[in-house]
C-alpha cells in the first residue's frame, strides 16, 4: 500500500489495447504533465507462455504509439526478473506503467514485495498513471477473490486498499457475481465492466468508457456509468 495519491490508477475490466480503449487510454495520457512513456506488462499471461506474453507486449506497445506516446514492454514474466536492474530501471523511467490480463495470483506473487513493484508505486508517487486490467486490476486492488473458490478473498498488492474487483463485470453470470459480491463484506467489492475504467486515487473516483461500474458496499449495490464520480470510500 501507498500513502501518496500523488498519481492516477486506472482499473480496467477488460479490452486492454483494443479500438474501443482508445477514448479511455487517451484520456489517461492527457492527466500526464510530462511526455507520456509508456511501459506495458504481460507479466499475468506469463503461464500461458511466450507467444501469448510476446503478443500482449506488441499489442500494447501498438497501441499507445498510435495514440502518440513512446512505449515499450519490460517483459518481466518471473518473480527473478523482478529484480533485475535493467527492467526496474526501465519501469522507473517510465511516467505510465499498464499491467495487462490473465492469472491475478501469478501476477500478485510475482510482483509483490519486489524492487520492481517498488519501482511502480514510486512512479504512481511521483504523479504517474498506474493501469491495470483484468487480472491486473484484481492485483492492484486490497483483495482479490481467489479462483475458483470465488467466495473468499485473499490479500492483493493494496494499490487500491478496501477494495476486491470482478474484471469483466457484464459477461459473468450471476451465479459467479452473488457469491462474489457476498464474500468480501469486509471491503467494498467493485464490478467492472468491459472497455470500462474506474480512474483516480484516494477518494476522487470516476467512470470513463462505454461500460458502468458496479459498487457493493455491505448490503447496498449501485451502478455508475461514464462520467459519474464513486464514492469507494466513505469519509468518517
Amino acid at each position: 500500500m501507498t500513502e501518496s495519491n500523488n498519481g492516477t490508477i486506472a482499473l480496467v475490466g477488460s479490452g486492454e489495447y483494443l479500438p474501443p480503449m482508445q477514448v479511455v487510454d487517451k484520456a489517461l495520457l492527457e492527466l500526464l504533465s510530462s511526455t507520456p512513456h509508456v511501459v506495458v506488462l504481460p507479466t499475468a499471461a506469463a503461464p500461458d507462455g511466450p507467444e501469448v506474453t510476446t503478443r500482449w507486449a506488441q499489442m500494447g506497445i501498438e497501441h499507445f504509439t498510435q495514440l502518440g506516446a513512446t512505449a515499450e514492454s519490460a517483459m518481466l514474466l518471473t518473480r527473478e526478473d523482478a529484480s533485475k536492474n535493467e527492467i526496474v530501471e526501465r519501469i522507473s523511467a517510465a511516467n505510465f506503467i499498464y499491467l495487462s490480463g490473465g492469472k491475478p495470483r501469478y501476477l500478485f506473487e510475482t510482483l509483490q514485495g519486489t524492487p520492481a513493484w517498488r519501482a511502480m508505486v514510486s512512479v504512481f508517487t511521483a504523479g504517474g498513471v498506474i493501469a491495470g486490467c483484468s487480472a491486473g486490476a484484481m492485483a492492484l486492488a486490497g483483495d482479490f477473490f481467489d479462483f475458483p473458490q470465488v467466495w473468499r478473498t485473499v490479500p492483493a498488492l493494496g494499490l487500491v486498499p478496501g477494495i476486491a474487483v470482478i474484471p469483466h463485470f457484464d459477461e459473468l453470470p450471476g451465479v459467479f457475481v452473488t457469491p462474489m459480491s457476498l464474500a468480501a463484506r469486509k471491503v467494498t467489492v467493485v464490478g467492472i465492466e468491459g472497455t470500462t475504467a474506474l480512474v483516480g486515487s484516494g477518494e476522487q473516483w470516476t467512470v470513463v468508457g462505454r461500460g458502468g461500474v458496479t459498487v457493493f458496499s455491505g448490503n447496498h449495490k449501485m451502478r455508475y456509468t461514464a462520467g459519474q464520480q464513486v464514492p469507494l470510500y466513505k469519509k468518517a
